[in-house]
């Protein structure tokens, strides 16, 4: 087994600090939705009122949406499970990415603004792929 593994799935090191990851709100992954969450709310807050119950609301369960199923995939005991919590939210990002484009679209947000906050989204897209390929690769390795 690789030297990232330990003892359980829930002991694996974070490389980039070699430190290992004992909650989800150590996941680099976890911290960089946050911040994106954080930025798509300033974003809803600003829409206009017309928007305030539909595009504003889509933007922050999406938001949200990223970040809680991190989280809940991360305390799931079967890599499977923990995987689909992945994809669904990486399906979460994507959907942020196409509000971002509505609110550029539609002149709610400058073009340089929306295209810092779909970086933030793409950079959340890679972590959030990479921590699928390490769920996936452990449970490789478990022989399940």
């Amino acid at each position: 087994m690789s030297s990232e593994i330990r003892n359980s799935k829930f002991e694996i090191r974070d490389v980039e600090r070699g430190a290992p990851v004992k909650d989800f709100t150590d996941l680099d992954v976890w911290r960089v939705a946050r911040e994106l969450r954080t930025e798509m709310y300033k974003v809803a807050r600003s829409l206009p009122d017309i928007e305030k119950f539909a595009l504003a609301t889509q933007m922050r369960r999406a938001a949200i949406s990223v970040t809680a199923n991190i989280a809940e995939g991360f305390g799931r005991f079967s890599y499977q499970e923990k995987a689909q919590f992945c994809r669904q939210a990486r399906g979460s990002l994507f959907e942020l990415r196409d509000h971002l484009t509505t609110c550029c679209d539609q002149s709610y947000i400058d073009p340089k603004e929306s295209q810092r906050l779909d970086a933030m989204a793409q950079r959340a897209a890679q972590l959030l792929n990479g921590y699928l390929r390490s769920t996936l690769a452990l449970k490789a390795a478990a022989g399940s």
